[in-house]
């Protein structure tokens, strides 16, 4: 998933541009009731400090450049550092913050708001989402989601599968590479799509571990990595991988695999992983933020995302046909409830190493 460390910021404007700004508001009808109100309020911060919002990473770039065409008095800047590393961050920096907004994996989230480092809030659209996808009060909301996919080498496979049963088939002897589940979160959400297609789900994870060992019996795992080995479906090396479909979007789309490159949603289940983003509690300027979290889930700042290979979040997000065409609507997804995912983390440690391992 191709997360860097990098830290970058936007250039802070200048105290004199800051004292010379207007109650200027865009023109044109409103995206949501409030709009030019919140914008206005919002310009007397001038700032917005959004974290774990790399440019190349779910095509934020296009939306920091629309949100900066929209709402041109307001500066944002961003940092890099990956879901983990977001709460530390805003832990460190609790009794002054410096972030307004913070994006990450939902579990991460979800930690976050334990640890009270997040405040509500109802951003537009906010009600769309199904319950496991948000806090009950705003603290998290999903934005986006990553499904399971098998990605496809053509080249090195006859026949495309289509489901998991298909992937225990002979001719995928030494096909398959998936990501360990112990130590991803690719791996984890992996297993709970395989529960779901074998007749578990989120709270019965054994039927997908178990399914996993058959996957090892049968002689058609690969080899399990630790990182993400997407050089290495670029260059050719693995047949089948188990992974995001962005993952494979981006190789078909953007990394010049083109036609031999396979996206494949399971027709018998997958698992939608939620990525989602909090308002900063006491974060320095609130206004921007929420200004900034509304265009995000506003139908102009999903429709981005799609652009970027990775879905919407809010049901109905109108979507151009070429981008909807690379996104077929896959009903057989489910949304992964991160909650009750985080909690089978051990069991799924202790199933799986029993199961593919032997031990």
């Amino acid at each position: 998933m191709y997360r860097r460390t990098l830290i970058h910021a936007a250039g802070v404007l200048p105290l004199a541009a800051v004292a010379a700004r207007t109650a200027f508001a865009f023109d044109g009808p409103e995206l949501y009731a409030g709009e030019k109100a919140l914008y206005a309020e919002a310009q007397k911060e001038g700032l917005c400090v959004s974290f774990d919002t790399g440019p190349e990473w779910a095509n934020w770039k296009s939306l920091f450049r629309d949100f900066k065409k929209r709402y041109p008095e307001i500066e944002l800047t961003y940092n890099d550092i990956g879901s983990a590393a977001t709460v530390v961050a805003l832990e460190k920096t609790r009794r002054r913050p410096q972030a307004d907004t913070a994006y990450y994996f939902a579990a991460s989230a979800v930690d976050a708001a334990k640890k009270d480092l997040v405040a509500p809030f109802k951003p537009v659209s906010f009600d769309k989402l199904p319950a496991v996808f948000k806090e009950a009060e705003g603290r998290w909301f999903t934005i986006h989601t990553l499904n399971i996919a098998f990605l496809v080498n053509r080249k090195l496979v006859k026949n495309v599968p289509t489901s998991w049963a298909d992937l225990l088939k002979p001719e995928f002897r030494s096909s398959v590479v998936y990501l360990d589940p112990r130590s991803t979160g690719i791996g984890q959400v992996l297993t709970f799509a395989a529960a779901y297609a074998n007749g578990g789900d989120v709270d019965n994870i054994k039927p997908g571990t178990d399914y996993l060992g058959r996957l090892h019996a049968a002689g058609n795992v690969l080899r399990v990595e630790g990182t993400t080995p997407y050089a290495k479906f670029l260059k050719g090396e693995i047949p089948v991988w188990i992974s995001y479909e962005n993952d494979g979007l981006k190789a078909k789309y953007a990394d010049g695999m083109g036609d031999a490159a396979e996206v494949v949603i399971p027709k018998d289940a997958s698992v939608a992983a939620p990525y989602a983003i909090s308002l900063v509690k006491n974060g320095p300027n609130p206004n921007a933020g929420k200004l900034w979290l509304n265009f995000i889930m506003s139908e102009a700042g999903q429709s981005l995302f799609a652009q970027g290979f990775v879905r919407p979040a809010v049901p109905g997000t109108p979507l151009a046909p070429d981008v909807a065409a690379r996104m077929p609507p896959a009903p057989q997804v489910r949304p992964l409830d991160v909650v009750k995912a985080s909690e089978r983390k051990a069991e799924i440690d202790k199933l799986w190493a029993q199961a593919a391992l032997g031990r």
